[in-house]
């Protein structure tokens, strides 16, 4: 078995032309995330794998991204088992917000993470 730490960034380490892959369900998702990020919830993840990997193809690394960091984590290990570079970000929306990287949602509101 191979037990190698997951790859992990800080939210404030994320470059801004990054691939952010969000994991997140619908509601928080609407809520607040990042500009640009491709939203693949965890429950659908496996349907639209292949979707999901064409993007990685042609943008390269995905930053993974959930609430807190427990979701993406566990697509992050599943994508690196697959053989793709990906890499989880530690903390999640809530390490994005609270490093002040900037969020739209949705509605046109402020965004928040819910």
């Amino acid at each position: 078995m191979n037990f190698s730490p997951l790859p992990s960034v800080d939210a404030a380490s994320v470059p801004a032309d990054a691939l952010v892959l969000d994991v997140r369900e619908d509601d928080e998702w609407k809520a607040g995330h990042v500009e640009g990020a491709v939203h693949v919830p965890m429950s659908d993840f496996v349907a639209r794998f292949g979707e999901v990997t064409e993007v990685m193809a042609e943008r390269g690394r995905a930053y993974v991204m959930c609430r807190v960091g427990g979701r993406s984590a566990q697509v992050t290990q599943y994508l690196v088992q697959q053989g793709f570079d990906a890499v989880n970000v530690d903390g999640g929306m809530m390490a994005w917000d609270g490093a002040g990287r900037p969020m739209v949602a949705e509605s046109g509101s402020p965004a928040f993470v819910l």
